[in-house]
């Protein structure tokens, strides 16, 4: 098998388990439970599905880390496993999000457009951290590049949310 395969199927000789790389993935973690916590205050404050969203998104990156931070040291079959299980609790959260999103169009809401505007920036600054510290890491297993997957896109959703806190501001 050539070493590209072996990097991408998570079967290359990794070692994830460094003082450094741990640390790294705890920072990460806290950050995106700080980010879930702001986003569910304001999500809440500000009466925004896509803050609420992003809050569950970042609780279900939290735990992504965390499974990853188990993972470092164990089988790759496990590391698959922990990989799977993050994809799914999206799945599940997106499904969370869209009833949420039925609800509100059927009872009505009034969110805060300047609110999600300052949540989203603080958010994308935090990510852009995040992402930093993920890519400065080498010799990424299955989990640390779908952690540093999930990072990006929270990064882009940051964006999604404030194109949609500007609509809202605008529309009144």
């Amino acid at each position: 098998m050539d070493k590209r395969y072996n990097e991408m199927s998570g079967e290359g000789d990794l070692n994830l388990d460094t003082a450094e790389k741990r640390r790294t993935l705890w920072i990460v973690l806290w950050l995106n439970v700080a980010i879930a916590v702001g986003f569910f205050i304001t999500g809440i404050a500000g009466d925004s599905n896509a803050l609420l969203a992003n809050g569950l998104d970042n609780s279900s990156d939290a735990a992504v880390y965390a499974l990853s931070l188990l993972a470092l040291s164990r089988s790759r079959t496990w590391k698959r496993g922990a990989a799977r299980f993050s994809g799914i609790m999206l799945l599940i959260f997106a499904g969370g999000v869209i009833a949420d999103a039925i609800r509100r169009f059927v009872e009505g809401s009034e969110p805060t457009g300047i609110m999600m505007m300052a949540m989203a920036a603080v958010a994308a600054v935090v990510n852009l951290i995040c992402l930093k510290l993920l890519n400065e890491m080498n010799e990424k297993d299955v989990n640390l590049r779908a952690a540093t997957t999930f990072s990006f896109n929270d990064y882009i959703s940051n964006g999604g949310i404030i194109v949609a806190a500007i609509i809202v501001t605008v529309s009144g």
